[in-house]
């Protein structure tokens, strides 16, 4: 059955690159409706923009969305990683800027504020993208594809010269409430370097490594309190890319795999996939396939500790 929220929930914070205080409400909605954004300080052209794949803009620091008006909305990846983790299918996300806001730069805030708003389902089966044949793309030493399975998987490799990340690599089964479990709480991360280089071009004005990011300089990590995880890193690459693959429009039954990969090229590899009709097809699920989704069964004592 296709998931929406109970209710209404709000969320107020910081727009990561603009540095203004950001207001958003997520808003249930009817079954087969999917996931839209509505500007609301927009006035005077069509406000709505689609979260899908087809709309996304080219960007390496964030996944931006963008409707034929020209209206936008930035950041959106960790969000929509939190509506499918929770197995969310449809909603109305009411925003008054052009960027979600980045909370404590991970998914956790949205993953607590909808389990604690409470889930419904709806009338309606879920159908997934089933994924028959394999499908990649390459962009220099970084590579995604996506790959024939019977379950939602992941796997991820980095490799960064700062010896605080290093070579990580992770996989999992993205099944009943994992995303929450082992990825919603890992934080988006970056060097001092890039932070200095993007304030310098009016970029990441509302970061701050004690509330949204981790910071890393060659072997020290800066921002208090150190690490969530050892590897989270790695994790919130994982959480990235459960975001942008969501703007599939359903959940994937497949295997993800990146290495090095970001925003761009996962976007880039779902127009891949798109592009072939022989790559995938529509499937609607069983009771039992539909229990093994991503958010199936998740409840708030799910959430990480740290978060």
């Amino acid at each position: 059955m296709q998931t929406t929220l109970k209710t209404n929930v709000t969320f107020t914070g910081t727009g990561l690159h603009s540095g203004k205080t950001v207001r958003m409400t997520v808003q249930p909605a009817s079954a087969d409706y999917g996931i839209w954004f509505r500007r609301s300080d927009v006035i005077g052209k069509d406000a709505m923009v689609p979260a899908r794949w087809d709309v996304v803009e080219q960007t390496a620091l964030c996944t931006r969305i963008v409707n034929d008006a020209g209206v936008t909305v930035g950041t959106i990846e960790h969000l929509m990683a939190a509506l499918a983790g929770c197995g969310i299918h449809n909603a109305l996300i009411e925003i008054d800027a052009a960027e979600v806001p980045i909370m404590d730069g991970s998914a956790a805030d949205f993953v607590r504020g909808f389990l604690r708003a409470g889930l419904v389902q709806q009338d309606a089966a879920v159908r997934a993208i089933r994924i028959l044949k394999p499908v990649s793309v390459e962009r220099g030493d970084a590579r995604a594809e996506l790959l024939p399975d019977q379950d939602m998987r992941m796997e991820f490799h980095i490799d960064f010269e700062d010896a605080a990340i290093g070579q990580q690599t992770k996989g999992m089964t993205l099944a009943n409430g994992s995303f929450v479990r082992e990825l919603s709480d890992s934080r988006t991360f970056c060097r001092q370097a890039d932070v200095e280089t993007m304030q310098a071009n009016g970029l990441a004005l509302g970061g701050n490594p004690e509330e949204n990011a981790v910071v890393f300089d060659g072997e020290k990590i800066l921002s208090p309190g150190g690490l969530r995880h050892l590897d989270e890193p790695v994790r919130h690459k994982m959480l990235d890319a459960v975001g942008d693959l969501y703007l599939a429009g359903a959940p994937i039954l497949g295997r993800y795999r990146g290495i090095r990969a970001g925003h761009s090229l996962t976007n880039e590899l779902l127009r891949t996939l798109f592009a072939d009709p022989e790559a995938w097809c529509f499937a609607d699920c069983t009771d039992d396939l539909a229990s093994r989704l991503p958010g199936a069964g998740v409840h708030i004592g799910e959430i990480p500790a740290v978060a």
